[in-house]
């Protein structure tokens, strides 16, 4: 299965990754800055980092056709503008 993992640098995607990938399954991580996430770790061919920011609608673009599933652990809560539970409707 190919899952989108959105969060990907938060502390539950920390934690699911790795049993995502020990299941087989291929896994497209979703970051806005791919600096901040260290693929290395992970010694498979079934990882990609995409660099994507849901608020940038033109951004999303980055996110393959091919998804089978997804994991929304993405909020707006870290933000200092705007409120954030507009921004997550």
């Amino acid at each position: 299965m190919k899952i989108l993992l959105t969060g990907a640098t938060g502390y539950i995607a920390k934690r699911l990754l790795p049993v995502l990938l020990a299941n087989g399954h291929e896994v497209v991580c979703c970051v806005r800055d791919a600096s901040r996430f260290d693929s290395s770790r992970f010694r498979t061919d079934r990882l990609s980092v995409i660099t994507a920011n849901f608020l940038d609608r033109s951004s999303l673009a980055a996110i393959p056709d091919d998804i089978d599933a997804a994991y929304y652990l993405i909020h707006s809560m870290s933000t200092s503008v705007g409120n954030f539970e507009t921004m997550e409707m």
